[in-house]
C-alpha cells in the first residue's frame, strides 16, 4: 500500500482493523459541552465533531451521533457551554465521556466544578482556561445524500459570553500553544496536544 492509493467505498465497509475516517478527518478540536436538563440536573460530554462555523454572529457546533443527554438539553433550554480540553484536564474530559444515566452528574463524578456563567444559566467548566457560553441558534438532523435521515443531530449556537485565563493572553493576543489544547486524532484512542514548537506562520497572500 505505500505506492498505491487504498480505496473503499464506505457504504460497503472499509475493510481495515479500524474505520479510518475519524483519523482522517483529524486532528479535530473537543466539544467539552456542558448543558442543563430542564429538570436541573447538569451534564456533561466530549464530542470529537465539533468545530467554530461563523464569525459575525460567533457560531460554534457539536455534532452528537444518537440524541443524547447534550442534545435533549440544549434543545430544552436553548443553552450550552463549550470548554477547552487541556492536557491537564485530560484525564477529567475522558471520566466525562463515560455512558452514565441521564440524572448522574458529570461534573461530579469527574471530580469537575461547576461555575457559573455570566449571561446563560448553564455553569462552565471552572477548571478550564477558556469557555464559551453559547444559546442555541439551530439544530439540525443529518441525512444522507438519498435523503435519509441519520440517527444523528448537530447543534449550533450563537457565542454570548467568552471566558478567557488572563495568563493566555500575551500583549491581547490568544496563545493558542500555552493553553495546552488537546485534539481527537481518530484510532481506538489516540489524541493530540498542540505545542509551542509545532507553529509555523503562513500569512494570506495580499
Amino acid at each position: 500500500m505505500t505506492d498505491s492509493m487504498y480505496f473503499y467505498e464506505p457504504a460497503s465497509g472499509h475493510g481495515l482493523p479500524h474505520d479510518p475516517f475519524n483519523a482522517l478527518v483529524a486532528p479535530r478540536p473537543i466539544g467539552w459541552v456542558s448543558t442543563r436538563g430542564a429538570d436541573g440536573i447538569l451534564n456533561l460530554a466530549p464530542y470529537s465533531f465539533f468545530n467554530a462555523f461563523n464569525y459575525h454572529p460567533p457560531i460554534v457546533g457539536f455534532s452528537s451521533v444518537g440524541y443524547k443527554d447534550s442534545v435533549r438539553n440544549a434543545e430544552a433550554t436553548g443553552e450550552f457551554c463549550w470548554n477547552l480540553a487541556t492536557r491537564p484536564l485530560a484525564e477529567a474530559m475522558n471520566a466525562s465521556c463515560v455512558a452514565v444515566a441521564p440524572e448522574v452528574d458529570e461534573f461530579e463524578l469527574a471530580g469537575l466544578t461547576p461555575e457559573p456563567s455570566k449571561v446563560v444559566s448553564v455553569p462552565r467548566v471552572a477548571e478550564s482556561p477558556v469557555s464559551m457560553e453559547c444559546r442555541v441558534s439551530q439544530i439540525l438532523q443529518l441525512a444522507g445524500a438519498d435523503g435519509e435521515l441519520a440517527d444523528t443531530w448537530v447543534v449550533f449556537g450563537e457565542v454570548v459570553g467568552v471566558h478567557i485565563a488572563g495568563h493566555l493572553l500575551k500583549d491581547g493576543i490568544y496563545d493558542t500553544a500555552a493553553a495546552q489544547p488537546i485534539m481527537r486524532g481518530g484510532g481506538p484512542a489516540d489524541y493530540f496536544q498542540v505545542e509551542a514548537s509545532q507553529r509555523f506562520r503562513m500569512f494570506r497572500p495580499r
